[in-house]
C-alpha cells in the first residue's frame, strides 16, 4: 500500500504507510497540525483499522482542542489493538480532561495491566485517583511511578499535591523539593512548595519559592496571585495590591484574581472597593468557597453581618473544611453578641488547622480563659515549636497567650508574652514619633482661642452627630453601647468619616486642606461644606435615627474642627486611670494601626500627648460643649452616669441605656465581648499586679499619675 504524501504534487514516488505516518508524526512535533492531519486521513482513506494512525489522529484533534473527536478516534486506536498500553493511556488522559473519571480510571488501569514497567501509566492512574479525591490510592500509585523512575520529576510533583491533601504538608514539600532537585528549572513545583509553605506559616521561604517560579515563568497568574497572597500574610500590602495589577492586566476580569483584590482592599480599609471586586468574582465564580468568603469579609467590614454569614455558610457548603470561613463567622457571631456560637465557630475553625494564630487570638479574646480550655493546651503545643513560626504567627501566638496567662493570674508569665509579641510587631511598623508628637502641638497651636472667635457661628446644624472619643482601650466602646442602646440612637461605631473627609476636603479649588495649619484659612462656607458632607455620610448608617455616634477614638485630634463646622454634634470624651489604659493598649494586638502602643515609652509619650490636647481643648472650647466621663464613674455608678451621657446628647431617658449588654447590635470593636456583659469592676486597677514591668511607661507618665491617683 503506498500513499501520496500531498494531492497537490502528483509528481514523486508515493510513501508507504510506515512512512506517511512518520512524516504525520515530523508534521506534528513541528506544530503543522493541519498537514500531519491530511496524511492521517488519506492513511485512513486505504487502511481504516490501523491502529498507529488512528491513535496519532486522536493525539492530533487532542493538540487542536477537539477532545470529543480525540475520545473517538482513540476508542478505534484501542478497538483496533487493545494490546497497546500507551493508546489506553492516552486515551485514559484525555478522558480525564473532559470530565469522564470512571471510563478515565479504567481506561489507565488498562494501561498498567499491559505494561507493569511503565511509570507513566502508574503516574496516571495515581492522576486518576487524585482527581476523584481517592488519594490513598493516589500515592500508592506516585510512589510507584518513583520506583520505577527515579528521576520521574512529575511523579515526585504529583506525590507533593497528594501528600498536601491529606494533610502531611511537611512531607508535601519533601515530595517538592525531591521534583526540583531531579528538574531544578521545574516552576511549578517552586509554586507548590511556595503554597504548602505557606500553609506551614513559613512566609518568607513561601515568598522565595513563588518568586523562583516567577523567574522561570514570569506571567503566570496563578504563581502571581499566589506570591500576592504570602506577601498579604507578611503584611506587605502595597507590593501585593501591584502583583494583582500585573495579574488582572494578564488575565482581566479572572474571578480569583478579583477576590484577591477584595482581600487586599479591605486590608487596606477601602471596603466598597472590595466589595465592587467581590461582586464580579462571585458572578463569575459563583460556587467557589475563596471568592463567597471574599463576599463575606466585605459585606461584613460594611456592617451587614446576616448577609456575611449566609456567604461564609455558602462557603463552607462548597468546602466543608474551610478553617478562614468558619473563623470569619466566628467574627460575625462574636460581633452581634452570639459569644456562644462565636466560640463554637472559633473551635471548629481550630479543628479543622490547630496551627491558626490569628484564631487563637480571637477565641482568647472571647470570653475569660480557663485552665481547662482546650485551647490553652493547643497553644501550648504550638509555643514549643515559636522559634520556628513565622514572625506574623508568633506575634500573634504571644498575644493570644498574654491574655490567657493574664486571665489565669499568671502576671509574670502574661507581661513576657505581651513584652515579646510587642516587640515583634514593633519591628514590623514604621512609627516616626517625632513627627506624630509634633502632630500634637500644631494642632494645639493652630486651634488657639483667636480662632474660635473668629470662625465662630459658622458650620452645619445637623444636631445627629454623637462622637465618643478618647485614648482606645479607655471605655469608649461601653459609652456607646450605653448611648446606642438608646431607641432614637443608631450606634455605627468606628468611623474613619471624619479622617477621611480632612484628607480629601479642598477649601480652595485644586488645594487640599493642611491639616492643621490649614483651618485658619477656612472660610465659614467651607466650614459649613465641611460639616454637611459628615452629616450626609452619617446618614449612610441610618436614614431615621434622632442621633448617630461616631466611636472612633482618635477623633479627639479633630475635636476643635468638630465643633466649628458641626456647632449642634455632642462630644463625649471618656477618660480612664491613665496606667489602666495604656496596660490594655499593650495587651492588645490592634486590628487598625496604632503605632504608638507597641513601646511602653512610645505609649507613654503619646498618652502625655493626647492628655495635653485634651486639656487644651477644656481650655479653648466653650464650656458645656464636651462632656467628659471617667470610666470608674461609669462602673460605681451606672445609673448617674448613664443620665448624665443621655441628657448631655439631647434625648429622653430611656431605661434601655441600664440595659446596655443586652443590645444586640454590630460591635466591631475590640471590646465587642466586654460590652455583652453587665458592669463589672475587674477591669479597674488592672495595672496594679503589672507595676513591676511598667517603669519606661510610668516614667513617662509621672505627674500624670500623681495627679490621677493612679500611684495608689
Amino acid at each position: 500500500m503506498r500513499i501520496r504524501a500531498d494531492h497537490s504534487h502528483s509528481s514523486g514516488p508515493p510513501l508507504s504507510v510506515d512512512q506517511a505516518l512518520a512524516l504525520a508524526v515530523d508534521h506534528l512535533r513541528s506544530g503543522r497540525f493541519p498537514q500531519a492531519e491530511a496524511l492521517c486521513q488519506r492513511i485512513l482513506a486505504t487502511a481504516p483499522t490501523h491502529a498507529p494512525t488512528l491513535h496519532l489522529y486522536g493525539i492530533i484533534a487532542y493538540r487542536v482542542g477537539a477532545l470529543p473527536e480525540a475520545i473517538e478516534l482513540l476508542r478505534r486506536a484501542t478497538a483496533a489493538d487493545g494490546s497497546a498500553a500507551h493508546f489506553h493511556a492516552d486515551l485514559g488522559e484525555i478522558l480525564k480532561l473532559k470530565g469522564e473519571l470512571g471510563e478515565a480510571l479504567l481506561s489507565a488501569r488498562r494501561a498498567v495491566e499491559l505494561d507493569p514497567r511503565n511509570p507513566q501509566a502508574f503516574h496516571n492512574l495515581g492522576v486518576m485517583h487524585y482527581e476523584r479525591g481517592e488519594f490513598g490510592e493516589a500515592l500508592s500509585f506516585f510512589r510507584r511511578a518513583i520506583e520505577l523512575d527515579p528521576g520521574f520529576a512529575d511523579a515526585y510533583c504529583n506525590l507533593g499535591n497528594a501528600l498536601r491533601a491529606i494533610g502531611k504538608r511537611e512531607d508535601a514539600a519533601v515530595a517538592y523539593r525531591q521534583a526540583l532537585a531531579v528538574m531544578p528549572a521545574y516552576a511549578a513545583a517552586y509554586n507548590n512548595l511556595g503554597t504548602v509553605l505557606r500553609e506551614l506559616n513559613r512566609l518568607e521561604e513561601a515568598e522565595s519559592a513563588y518568586r523562583q517560579s516567577l523567574a522561570l515563568n514570569p506571567n503566570d497568574t496563578i504563581t502571581i496571585n499566589n506570591l500576592a497572597l504570602a506577601l498579604r500574610d507578611l503584611e506587605r500590602f502595597e507590593e501585593a495590591s501591584a502583583l494583582l495589577d500585573v495579574s488582572l492586566s494578564l488575565a482581566p476580569g479572572h474571578a480569583k484574581t478579583l477576590s484577591y483584590v477584595a482581600l487586599l482592599k479591605l486590608d487596606q480599609g477601602r471596603p466598597d472597593e472590595a466589595h465592587a471586586a467581590a461582586q464580579r468574582a462571585v458572578e463569575a465564580l459563583p460556587q467557589d468557597p475563596e471568592t463567597l468568603n471574599a463576599m463575606g469579609l466585605s459585606l461584613y467590614e460594611l456592617g451587614r453581618g446576616e448577609e456575611a454569614l449566609a456567604f461564609y455558610r455558602r462557603a463552607l457548603a462548597c468546602q466543608p473544611n474551610f478553617a478562614g470561613a468558619c473563623n470569619n463567622m466566628g467574627n460575625v457571631f462574636k460581633q452581634s453578641g452570639k459569644l456562644a456560637e462565636a466560640y463554637d465557630a472559633y473551635s471548629q475553625s481550630l479543628a479543622i488547622d490547630p496551627r491558626q494564630a490569628d484564631v487563637f487570638v480571637n477565641l482568647t479574646d472571647l470570653r475569660k480563659v480557663q485552665a481547662e480550655d482546650p485551647c490553652v493546651a493547643q497553644m501550648e503545643e504550638m509555643a514549643r515549636d515559636m522559634d520556628t513560626l513565622p514572625r506574623i504567627a508568633r506575634m500573634r501566638l504571644h498575644f493570644a497567650l498574654a491574655k490567657t496567662h493574664d486571665d489565669l493570674g499568671n502576671v509574670e508569665e502574661a507581661f513576657r508574652h505581651m513584652r515579646e509579641g510587642n516587640a515583634l510587631k514593633r519591628a514590623q511598623i514604621a512609627y516616626d514619633e517625632p513627627a506624630a508628637l509634633a502632630f500634637f502641638d500644631r494642632i494645639r497651636e493652630s486651634f488657639d482661642v483667636d480662632l474660635f472667635k473668629a470662625k465662630a457661628g459658622a458650620g452645619d446644624s445637623s444636631p445627629v452627630p454623637i462622637f465618643v472619643l478618647g485614648m482606645p482601650r479607655s471605655g469608649t466602646t461601653l459609652i456607646e453601647q450605653i448611648v446606642a442602646s438608646h431607641p432614637a440612637v443608631h450606634g455605627a461605631g468606628e468611623l474613619p468619616e471624619m479622617s477621611d473627609i480632612v484628607a480629601r476636603f479642598a477649601p480652595k479649588a485644586g488645594e487640599l486642606l493642611r491639616f492643621p495649619e490649614g483651618v485658619r484659612e477656612m472660610t465659614r462656607e467651607d466650614f459649613a461644606k465641611f460639616g454637611r458632607e459628615y452629616a450626609a455620610r452619617l446618614r449612610r448608617y441610618s436614614a431615621t435615627a434622632a442621633r448617630i455616634t461616631d466611636k472612633m477614638p482618635s477623633n479627639y485630634c479633630f475635636v476643635g474642627l468638630i465643633h466649628l463646622a458641626l456647632p449642634k454634634a455632642r462630644i463625649v470624651h471618656v477618660m480612664r486611670d491613665p496606667l489602666d489604659t495604656c496596660l490594655s493598649c499593650f495587651a492588645r494586638l490592634f486590628s487598625a494601626e496604632q503605632n504608638h502602643t507597641y513601646d511602653l515609652g512610645e505609649l507613654g509619650r503619646h498618652y502625655r500627648k493626647y492628655a495635653e490636647l485634651m486639656a487644651h481643648w477644656r481650655a479653648v472650647l466653650p464650656e458645656g460643649r464636651m462632656l467628659e466621663v471617667r470610666y470608674e464613674d461609669v462602673i460605681s455608678d451606672l445609673d448617674g452616669s448613664a443620665r448624665r451621657i443621655i441628657a448631655h446628647c439631647g434625648l429622653d431617658w430611656s431605661e434601655d441605656c441600664l440595659a446596655f449588654h443586652k443590645n444586640k447590635r454590630q460591635v466591631k470593636t475590640a471590646s465587642a465581648s466586654q460590652v455583652r456583659l453587665p458592669i463589672y469592676k475587674t477591669a479597674q486597677g488592672r495595672a496594679r499586679a503589672y507595676r513591676q514591668y511598667l517603669s519606661p511607661l510610668m516614667t513617662e507618665l509621672d505627674d500624670l499619675l500623681d495627679a490621677e491617683g493612679s500611684r495608689g
